[in-house]
């Protein structure tokens, strides 16, 4: 991991509030997502358990364009949500020690009130903005509520809830405790 992640992971958990900018080799010290399913490019602000700012360049040579839709390449709507949850989940990686990420993963729990207004389409620059509605901690998982909007030259282009939880691995597989309920 490179001295920037370093430092820019000490503010966020220290006594600063704020970090940013993260370049993609940052993200990807804190996300375990990769080509092609890593949906952020950069993110130009976090504010700790609060809200998250993210860019995704949205570029012709991405593989979902080659069928959705040939000669009308348009993102899909599952993927602007998935980029949304993404942008979450780095803002919610940030509060776990680097040594610590290795024997987490971060599950989605669901997507509500999700609405699309315009196709997204190659060329355009998604801004993502994630604001935290709820955080609960128990004894190996946090779970989180939050609520994403993409935008596209200033306007709203999808919205909605998405909520998650971050998780301990035991042997590979998810630790048994039950669930927490993020809905309140």
């Amino acid at each position: 991991m490179s001295e920037t992640t370093n430092s820019n992971a000490a503010e966020l958990s220290g006594t600063g509030s704020q970090a940013g900018p993260l370049d993609i080799n940052q993200i990807q010290a804190i996300l375990p997502h990769r080509y092609p399913f890593l949906l952020i490019d950069r993110v130009l602000e976090i504010e700790r358990k609060k809200k998250i700012v993210a860019i995704k360049n949205v570029t012709v040579n991405e593989p979902f364009f080659a069928g959705h839709f040939p000669g009308y390449p348009i993102m899909p709507g599952v993927l602007i949500v998935e980029a949304m949850a993404q942008a979450g989940g780095a803002m919610l990686l940030t509060e776990v020690e680097d040594k610590d990420r290795k024997d987490k993963l971060i599950v989605f729990t669901g997507i509500e009130k999700a609405r699309f207004r315009r196709p997204v389409v190659p060329g355009d620059q998604l801004r993502i903005e994630v604001v935290m509605l709820s955080w609960k901690q128990g004894a190996s998982r946090i779970a989180v509520r939050m609520e994403g909007k993409a935008f596209v030259k200033g306007k709203v282009d999808c919205d909605g809830m998405v909520s998650a939880q971050l998780v301990t691995l035991k042997r590979g597989q998810i630790d048994s405790e039950s669930p927490a309920d993020v809905t309140g």
